[in-house]
Protein backbone atom coordinates (compact mmCIF):
# COMPACT_ATOMS: atom_id res chain seq x y z
CA UNK A 1 0.00 0.00 0.00
CA UNK A 2 1.42 3.61 -1.18
CA UNK A 3 2.53 5.23 1.52
CA UNK A 4 -0.08 7.82 2.94
CA UNK A 5 -2.84 5.97 1.89
CA UNK A 6 -5.90 5.10 3.69
CA UNK A 7 -7.21 1.19 4.30
CA UNK A 8 -10.61 1.20 3.22
CA UNK A 9 -11.33 -1.53 5.88
CA UNK A 10 -9.99 1.26 8.68
CA UNK A 11 -12.56 3.94 7.32
CA UNK A 12 -15.37 1.46 7.45
CA UNK A 13 -14.71 0.08 11.03
CA UNK A 14 -13.16 3.32 12.50
CA UNK A 15 -16.32 4.59 14.07
CA UNK A 16 -18.21 1.58 14.66
CA UNK A 17 -15.02 0.45 17.22
CA UNK A 18 -14.82 3.85 18.81
CA UNK A 19 -18.70 3.56 19.02
CA UNK A 20 -18.84 -0.15 20.53
CA UNK A 21 -16.20 1.15 23.66
CA UNK A 22 -17.50 4.09 24.18
CA UNK A 23 -21.15 2.49 24.45
CA UNK A 24 -19.50 -0.64 26.88
CA UNK A 25 -17.72 2.44 28.91
CA UNK A 26 -21.20 4.56 29.38
CA UNK A 27 -23.62 1.32 29.82
CA UNK A 28 -22.32 0.46 32.84
CA UNK A 29 -23.63 2.96 35.27
CA UNK A 30 -26.46 2.03 33.43
CA UNK A 31 -26.93 -1.02 34.58
CA UNK A 32 -28.01 -0.73 37.85
CA UNK A 33 -30.90 1.38 36.24
CA UNK A 34 -31.72 -2.01 33.96
CA UNK A 35 -31.98 -4.20 36.72
CA UNK A 36 -33.92 -2.07 38.87
CA UNK A 37 -36.94 -1.89 35.44
CA UNK A 38 -37.20 -5.45 36.49
CA UNK A 39 -37.73 -4.97 39.40
CA UNK A 40 -40.35 -2.67 38.73
CA UNK A 41 -41.94 -4.64 36.48
CA UNK A 42 -42.54 -7.76 38.65
CA UNK A 43 -43.76 -5.73 41.56
CA UNK A 44 -46.68 -4.09 39.25
CA UNK A 45 -48.35 -7.01 39.21
CA UNK A 46 -48.00 -6.62 35.26
CA UNK A 47 -47.16 -9.93 33.11
CA UNK A 48 -43.53 -10.07 32.37
CA UNK A 49 -43.17 -10.36 28.68
CA UNK A 50 -45.79 -7.39 28.64
CA UNK A 51 -43.89 -5.07 31.07
CA UNK A 52 -40.50 -5.72 29.39
CA UNK A 53 -42.11 -4.95 26.00
CA UNK A 54 -41.62 -1.49 26.81
CA UNK A 55 -38.01 -1.71 25.86
CA UNK A 56 -38.18 -2.40 22.68
CA UNK A 57 -41.54 -0.40 22.54
CA UNK A 58 -40.07 2.68 24.03
CA UNK A 59 -36.40 2.59 24.51
CA UNK A 60 -36.77 5.00 27.18
CA UNK A 61 -35.72 3.92 30.66
CA UNK A 62 -37.70 6.53 32.78
CA UNK A 63 -40.43 6.86 30.58
CA UNK A 64 -40.86 2.92 30.76
CA UNK A 65 -40.33 2.88 34.90
CA UNK A 66 -43.25 5.81 34.58
CA UNK A 67 -45.69 3.98 32.34
CA UNK A 68 -45.00 0.64 34.23
CA UNK A 69 -45.28 1.85 37.43
CA UNK A 70 -48.59 3.85 37.02
CA UNK A 71 -50.54 1.25 35.16
CA UNK A 72 -49.61 -0.95 38.30
CA UNK A 73 -50.97 1.58 40.41
CA UNK A 74 -54.23 1.06 38.41
CA UNK A 75 -54.04 4.35 36.96
CA UNK A 76 -55.38 4.67 33.12
CA UNK A 77 -53.74 4.01 30.20
CA UNK A 78 -54.64 7.06 28.75
CA UNK A 79 -53.14 8.65 31.97
CA UNK A 80 -50.14 6.46 32.26
CA UNK A 81 -48.95 7.19 28.54
CA UNK A 82 -48.82 11.03 28.93
CA UNK A 83 -46.94 10.42 32.05
CA UNK A 84 -44.41 8.85 29.65
CA UNK A 85 -44.90 11.01 26.92
CA UNK A 86 -43.86 14.56 29.35
CA UNK A 87 -41.02 12.65 30.75
CA UNK A 88 -39.91 11.62 27.46
CA UNK A 89 -40.12 15.27 25.96
CA UNK A 90 -36.66 16.22 26.65
CA UNK A 91 -36.19 13.98 23.65
CA UNK A 92 -37.43 16.97 21.53
CA UNK A 93 -34.79 19.10 22.94
CA UNK A 94 -32.27 16.53 21.66
CA UNK A 95 -34.01 16.21 18.66
CA UNK A 96 -33.20 19.93 18.00
CA UNK A 97 -29.81 20.06 19.09
CA UNK A 98 -28.63 17.20 16.63
CA UNK A 99 -30.78 18.10 13.53
CA UNK A 100 -28.02 19.95 12.21
CA UNK A 101 -26.33 16.71 12.21
CA UNK A 102 -29.23 14.45 9.94
CA UNK A 103 -28.77 17.08 7.61
CA UNK A 104 -27.75 15.58 4.30
CA UNK A 105 -28.35 12.02 5.93
CA UNK A 106 -30.00 9.20 3.75
CA UNK A 107 -33.97 9.50 4.94
CA UNK A 108 -33.82 5.73 6.15
CA UNK A 109 -31.36 7.43 8.94
CA UNK A 110 -33.83 10.14 9.40
CA UNK A 111 -36.13 8.15 9.96
CA UNK A 112 -34.15 5.05 12.14
CA UNK A 113 -31.97 7.44 13.68
CA UNK A 114 -34.76 8.93 16.60
CA UNK A 115 -35.49 5.56 17.59
CA UNK A 116 -32.25 5.24 19.11
CA UNK A 117 -31.94 8.83 20.22
CA UNK A 118 -31.30 7.93 24.00
CA UNK A 119 -29.62 10.08 26.59
CA UNK A 120 -26.47 8.39 26.52
CA UNK A 121 -26.48 8.46 22.60
CA UNK A 122 -26.99 11.92 22.51
CA UNK A 123 -23.93 12.46 25.42
CA UNK A 124 -21.39 10.24 22.90
CA UNK A 125 -23.01 12.23 19.68
CA UNK A 126 -23.88 16.24 20.42
CA UNK A 127 -20.24 17.45 20.49
CA UNK A 128 -19.38 15.84 16.70
CA UNK A 129 -20.47 18.60 15.13
CA UNK A 130 -16.66 18.33 13.19
CA UNK A 131 -16.92 14.72 11.77
CA UNK A 132 -18.20 13.83 8.50
CA UNK A 133 -21.84 12.77 7.90
CA UNK A 134 -20.39 9.31 6.94
CA UNK A 135 -18.64 9.03 10.38
CA UNK A 136 -21.40 10.48 12.25
CA UNK A 137 -24.02 8.29 10.69
CA UNK A 138 -21.81 4.96 10.96
CA UNK A 139 -20.67 6.07 15.40
CA UNK A 140 -24.26 6.69 15.51
CA UNK A 141 -25.94 3.88 14.82
CA UNK A 142 -23.08 1.29 16.39
CA UNK A 143 -23.08 3.10 19.51
CA UNK A 144 -27.34 3.19 19.25
CA UNK A 145 -27.84 -0.48 18.39
CA UNK A 146 -24.61 -1.49 20.86
CA UNK A 147 -27.18 0.27 23.68
CA UNK A 148 -30.29 -1.40 22.24
CA UNK A 149 -29.13 -4.54 22.66
CA UNK A 150 -27.33 -4.34 26.08
CA UNK A 151 -30.92 -2.91 27.49
CA UNK A 152 -32.99 -5.37 25.74
CA UNK A 153 -30.76 -8.36 27.75
CA UNK A 154 -30.49 -6.22 31.16
CA UNK A 155 -34.00 -5.14 31.52
CA UNK A 156 -35.08 -9.34 30.33
CA UNK A 157 -32.28 -10.43 32.93
CA UNK A 158 -33.63 -7.94 35.45
CA UNK A 159 -37.14 -9.92 35.83
CA UNK A 160 -35.28 -12.62 37.08
CA UNK A 161 -32.79 -11.10 39.20
CA UNK A 162 -34.79 -8.06 39.76
CA UNK A 163 -36.82 -9.29 43.30
CA UNK A 164 -33.46 -10.00 44.93
CA UNK A 165 -32.03 -6.52 44.38
CA UNK A 166 -31.63 -4.78 48.02
CA UNK A 167 -34.32 -2.17 48.69
CA UNK A 168 -31.65 0.21 48.87
CA UNK A 169 -31.01 0.00 45.03
CA UNK A 170 -33.86 0.90 44.20
CA UNK A 171 -34.59 4.54 41.83
CA UNK A 172 -33.24 6.34 44.21
CA UNK A 173 -29.36 4.68 44.25
CA UNK A 174 -29.43 3.62 40.31
CA UNK A 175 -31.09 6.87 38.58
CA UNK A 176 -27.96 8.82 40.23
CA UNK A 177 -25.19 6.47 39.56
CA UNK A 178 -26.85 6.54 35.59
CA UNK A 179 -26.93 10.16 35.40
CA UNK A 180 -23.82 10.72 36.87
CA UNK A 181 -21.82 8.52 33.96
CA UNK A 182 -23.81 10.42 31.49
CA UNK A 183 -22.07 13.83 33.77
CA UNK A 184 -18.13 12.30 33.91
CA UNK A 185 -18.63 11.65 29.40
CA UNK A 186 -19.51 15.10 28.39
CA UNK A 187 -18.39 17.75 31.15
CA UNK A 188 -15.52 19.44 29.67
CA UNK A 189 -16.14 23.10 30.20
CA UNK A 190 -17.29 24.95 33.19
CA UNK A 191 -20.17 26.15 31.30
CA UNK A 192 -21.06 22.60 31.29
CA UNK A 193 -20.98 21.95 34.82
CA UNK A 194 -22.69 25.44 35.47
CA UNK A 195 -25.93 23.80 33.28
CA UNK A 196 -25.20 20.16 35.06
CA UNK A 197 -25.41 21.44 38.65
CA UNK A 198 -28.34 23.99 37.80
CA UNK A 199 -30.52 21.06 35.85
CA UNK A 200 -29.67 18.93 39.24
CA UNK A 201 -30.83 21.56 41.62
CA UNK A 202 -33.79 21.93 39.45
CA UNK A 203 -34.99 18.64 38.96
CA UNK A 204 -34.64 18.39 42.94
CA UNK A 205 -36.95 21.42 44.03
CA UNK A 206 -39.01 20.18 41.51
CA UNK A 207 -39.42 16.81 41.78
CA UNK A 208 -43.04 17.30 43.83
CA UNK A 209 -44.51 18.21 40.15
CA UNK A 210 -47.22 15.96 38.95
CA UNK A 211 -46.07 13.29 36.85
CA UNK A 212 -42.29 13.78 37.25
CA UNK A 213 -42.88 16.93 34.79
CA UNK A 214 -39.87 18.40 36.87
CA UNK A 215 -37.81 16.66 35.15
CA UNK A 216 -38.97 18.37 31.69
CA UNK A 217 -38.99 21.60 33.17
CA UNK A 218 -35.22 21.08 34.56
CA UNK A 219 -34.17 20.07 30.59
CA UNK A 220 -35.76 22.84 28.94
CA UNK A 221 -34.04 25.37 31.53
CA UNK A 222 -30.48 23.45 31.90
CA UNK A 223 -30.76 23.79 27.78
CA UNK A 224 -31.81 27.31 27.54
CA UNK A 225 -28.81 28.19 30.81
CA UNK A 226 -26.45 26.01 27.84
CA UNK A 227 -27.42 28.46 24.83
CA UNK A 228 -27.07 31.31 26.81
CA UNK A 229 -23.63 29.90 27.98
CA UNK A 230 -22.58 28.79 24.50
CA UNK A 231 -23.23 32.65 23.14
CA UNK A 232 -21.26 34.23 25.99
CA UNK A 233 -18.28 32.61 25.42
CA UNK A 234 -18.32 33.35 22.09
Amino acid sequence: MAQGSVNPSQVNTGPVKKAILDTLTLFLPAIPFALVFGLVVVESGLPALLGWSTSPLMFSGAAQITLVTLLGEGASLAAAATAALIVGARHLFYSITLAPRFQGQPAWFRWLGPYLLIDQLFALTVTMENRDPDYFRRYYLASGFSFWTLWMSFTALGLFIGPAIPESWGLAFATPVLFLGLLALSVDRWEKVVVAVVAMLITFALADMPNRSGMLVAAFLGILLGLMLERFRR
